[in-house]
């Protein structure tokens, strides 16, 4: 349908020409790499002028959807967008939305069993390999803070591997995006230390890594539940930490 006839307000030209594009790409299977048609193309089927379609496919290239490229096979060329173009926008709105360990396993209690049976008979030796040297690095002694917060990264990264081989788009998503916002609450409350939480970690993803290799769902999916709940308890102590140490110092110097 021509831009022209689209009846939604006042809104921008350009931005309906994105609508407008992201329609015809849904339609005709578009993928990843193929070119789109060029400006003046762009403008007579949608039946808006140059100038337009070029504000339309900056505002589709900002998003993240398209790459333009110069040159002889120059144009506009479509693009899977990132994890992170996708993820940074929805973590910066919740941003001010005081977030907390609670709000965030409120959800991973939910999702993460059901990645977790998700992936089984979905693990080659290669993905089971980099499962267990995320736990092999998580057993070492930290000797200074630097490696420590490497730890807790790491235990999220196992996480995220297990996203990388989910046959659900959405699930995949929504259980790396969670994983970000711990990472950026770990970050921002300096929430770190607590060896027990490691140890657990490592426990469970152990067995969880035996979950997967003997290809059982049921058990791996019982397994991730365990660990959910006991990570949510240690989460909750090392806020509580973290609030009554920041509690301690002087008011210009509490974060958080």
């Amino acid at each position: 349908m021509p831009v022209g006839q689209h009846t939604r307000g006042r809104q921008k030209l350009s931005d309906l020409i994105v609508e407008d594009v992201k329609r015809w790409i849904v339609a005709e299977r578009k993928q990843p790499g193929d070119r789109l048609p060029n400006e003046k193309e762009l403008g007579e089927l949608f039946g808006v002028s140059k100038s337009t379609v070029r504000e339309g496919l900056k505002a589709l290239e900002v998003r993240g959807l398209i790459k333009t490229r110069t040159g002889p096979a120059g144009g506009a060329y479509l693009q899977q967008v990132s994890l992170d173009h996708a993820s940074e926008p929805l973590r910066n709105f919740l941003h001010f939305k005081q977030l907390d360990g609670h709000h965030i396993y409120q959800l991973r209690k939910i999702l993460e069993p059901e990645l977790a049976a998700s992936v089984i008979g979905r693990l080659d030796a290669v993905h089971l390999g980099l499962l267990e040297q995320t736990i092999h690095f998580c057993e070492k002694e930290p000797h200074n803070e630097d490696e420590l917060r490497a730890q807790r990264v790491a235990e999220l990264e196992f996480h995220n591997l297990l996203a990388d081989r989910c046959p659900n788009p959405l699930l995949a998503f929504m259980c790396r995006f969670l994983n970000d916002l711990l990472r950026d609450l770990m970050v921002y409350k300096n929430a770190w230390e607590h060896r027990h939480f490691g140890e657990a970690n490592v426990n469970f993803h152990s067995a969880l890594l035996q979950a997967f290799r003997d290809g059982n769902a049921e058990v791996a999916r019982r397994l991730m539940a365990e660990h959910m709940l006991d990570a949510e308890t240690h989460m909750h102590e090392m806020e509580a930490h973290v609030g009554a140490q920041q509690l301690l110092m002087p008011a210009g110097q509490r974060h958080g």
